[in-house]
């Protein structure tokens, strides 16, 4: 079986006109009574497995958070495993991006890379740049993954250190140049960039050209989508990874939460494509 290539699996379904990511940040307390089961393992399992079920023919990724699975300690690790297997299994042409934001020095950074790609086996993770190029080394070095560098976050606080200026620049623009610049050398360098921030998305599109943009904010946070797809799409109408998570997720609390989950992925999926 070749191996799975990041890049290669996002074009596949931009091609088909998918640009929803689906964050499977699937805390077990608001998880719907009907999909809970006897160990919290199991209930976020049984969980995602719907909301993969209901949704893989209109998404081009799905993003789990670890947070929300370390958080249950061992059960939840398992159930983060068993989340990407069943991915793997169901939807293998939908990509897993690690959303773990991981950053350290380089022989740190090796596990994370281990821990992502050979345990987990996801597709692609996101990463802070704060410590600089050599110590991402290992994670570019996997050529056939997605390494997303934060570059402009959906949070209202975020221009408290990414607005700093740097010369005549802000801080957020450095970090775009140096991603396309000098960390793209394997193709398979991304960015992180928040919805709630058209404007600077629009500016790092210019930057960094056809390079994917992984795009948060739609939904709870308010994200405009057609400003987000005006100003992030690429000059062949593609390159932007939408994610949206609780909005979907948690559509309903009911025995119709799949349900509910694939009619506000239809919503978005179908607001996208209009805004080709």
């Amino acid at each position: 079986m070749p191996a799975r290539n990041f890049r290669e699996l996002l074009e596949s379904r931009w091609k088909l006109g998918n640009f929803l990511c689906i964050g499977l940040d699937s805390e077990p307390n608001r998880i719907a009574q009907s999909a809970r089961k006897a160990t919290v393992r199991e209930t976020i399992v049984e969980f995602n497995k719907a909301i993969v079920d209901a949704t893989k023919d209109l998404v081009c990724a799905y993003k789990p958070n670890p947070a929300f699975y370390e958080a249950n300690g061992e059960e939840g690790w398992g159930a983060l495993k068993d989340t990407i297997s069943y991915i793997k299994k169901a939807a293998p042409e939908v990509a897993v991006i690690f959303d773990a934001k991981r950053s350290d020095i380089g022989n740190t950074n090796i596990a994370y890379a281990q821990s992502a790609f050979d345990d987990l086996g996801a597709d692609a993770i996101t990463v802070q740049p704060y410590l600089g190029s050599e110590p991402l080394a290992p994670f570019f070095e996997r050529k056939e993954k997605g390494i997303i560098v934060l570059c402009h976050t959906s949070n209202p606080g975020a221009g408290e250190i990414q607005d700093l200026k740097i010369g005549d620049e802000p801080l957020y623009k450095v970090v775009a140049r140096l991603a396309n610049d000098k960390w793209n050398a394997n193709g398979n360098c991304c960015v992180m960039v928040g919805a709630t921030y058209p404007e600077e998305l629009s500016e790092i599109r210019e930057i960094v050209g056809d390079m994917p943009i992984l795009t948060a904010g739609i939904g709870v946070q308010n994200g405009d989508l057609a400003k987000t797809m005006r100003a992030g799409l690429d000059k062949n109408k593609r390159g932007l990874i939408v994610n949206a998570s609780r909005s979907v997720i948690f559509a309903s609390s009911g025995e119709d939460f799949a349900q509910a989950a694939r009619s506000k992925a239809e919503e978005l999926h179908s607001e996208m494509r209009k805004a080709l």
